[in-house]
């Protein structure tokens, strides 16, 4: 998994309650057996019209997001199925940070597992954030997880709360495999012990 440190990125606000699974990445979607490829897939049924093209009125088609990688969303986001494809269209699409009120505990817990960092403001805060992508161009929001901070250029700072084993994990970039894997010697020695009896 890649490390996560700190992390300045563009920022799209998604100002939609209750955001599901199924709108990150539709159901029809979900025959690919690969993780990736799913980022020409998200939120499908918003971005493009029933004929194919892309709707000006969704933010994801506003050329001035083009290469966001923070999303600012509403509460409760990613309700509904524990697909885990969903974190994986948000990830290959470029998204590296979601900051909302709440998220759904699968999804969070698949974001984590991928690489997908999960920030929790208060309401007042979000609101700030989703003002500001919405008011100015280009706005950037930097997000530093050892420290807990989220900024941006123009005076904004909150603290964020995670808990610290996701946080050793998203800092060192380990994923389940690589936790293990640190075991390797006492895994080895207590084999070794097994078949020798």
């Amino acid at each position: 998994m890649q490390p996560f440190r700190v992390h300045k990125g563009l920022a799209i606000p998604l100002d939609r309650a209750n955001v599901d699974t199924d709108q990150i990445v539709p159901k029809q979607f979900l025959k690919r057996i690969e993780r990736t490829g799913f980022g020409k897939f998200l939120f499908h049924d918003w971005r493009y019209t029933p004929d194919g093209e892309p709707n000006p009125e969704f933010i994801l088609n506003h050329s001035r997001y083009q290469g966001a990688s923070v999303l600012i969303a509403a509460k409760n986001f990613g309700c509904g199925s524990s697909r885990e494809h969903a974190p994986w269209a948000l990830v290959d699409y470029g998204i590296r940070i979601i900051i909302a009120p709440s998220f759904a505990d699968i999804f969070a817990h698949n974001s984590f597992k991928n690489g997908l960092l999960t920030v929790t403001l208060p309401d007042p805060e979000i609101y700030k954030l989703m003002r500001r992508a919405r008011e100015v161009e280009g706005y950037h929001v930097t997000v530093d997880l050892e420290a807990g901070h989220v900024y941006d250029d123009m005076g904004f700072h909150a603290a964020f709360e995670f808990d610290d084993h996701k946080r050793r994990c998203l800092l060192e970039g380990l994923d389940e495999i690589g936790l293990t894997l640190e075991q390797e010697e006492a895994i080895t020695a207590y084999e070794k012990r097994h078949f020798g009896r």
